[in-house]
């Protein structure tokens, strides 16, 4: 079927539009830690901790149940968790609904499928990624030797944007997979194949 010329600027006028649309969209959905006014630093990392529970697959064990829901556990950074609670309220990753607890014991860490250990406990911050280095949980953390540490995902902080970077290695080890579209937007992966 021939087109005429303007049926087929409008198709193509249409498609070109969409596809903009689209990946809009998809960056939108995509690129979550971008920093914009009026949303803080700890606003920024919530979002990308929802946005790491959305890329990540755990093995089926961790999960007790279809309605298990996905625990974030915070190692100090009181104000933190407030930002994290509230970027969390009512949200569901996969149909599980997400809880965000303080958390201060090895006992309490083994309950998280996710765990964020904070800039001010860095003291301890080696001491606790040992003791869970062969659970299947996504630790994150915010300081310069966290990866180094044994951590997994590390936040930074460059041209006043939360950028991250990913340990591939020790996700791997763990059981962890990272989908490839939160890969792509780390500023660096280690173990990257």
């Amino acid at each position: 079927m021939k087109l005429s010329p303007k049926t087929w600027l409008v198709t193509q006028a249409w498609t070109a539009w969409m596809l903009v649309f689209c990946g809009g969209v998809l960056a939108t959905q995509i690129c979550f830690c971008e920093e914009t006014s009026p949303t803080t630093e700890h606003q920024a990392k919530a979002l990308c901790l929802l946005n790491f529970a959305k890329y990540v697959e755990w093995p089926e064990q961790v999960f007790p149940d279809a309605d298990s829901p996905i625990v974030i556990g915070i190692v100090g950074e009181n104000k933190f968790q407030d930002d994290l609670k509230d970027v969390m309220a009512d949200k569901r990753v996969g149909g599980r609904k997400i809880v965000v607890k303080a958390v201060a014991s090895e006992n309490d860490y083994r309950k998280c499928q996710i765990l964020f250990i904070g800039a001010g406990d860095t003291r301890r911050e080696a001491e606790v990624l040992k003791g869970l280095k062969s659970l299947p949980m996504l630790t994150v953390g915010e300081t310069d030797q966290f990866v180094q540490d044994g951590g997994m995902i590390n936040f930074t902080t460059k041209d006043g944007k939360v950028r991250f970077d990913v340990d591939l290695n020790a996700t791997r080890a763990v059981g962890l997979g990272i989908s490839s579209k939160l890969l792509s937007l780390a500023g660096t992966v280690k173990g990257k194949p």
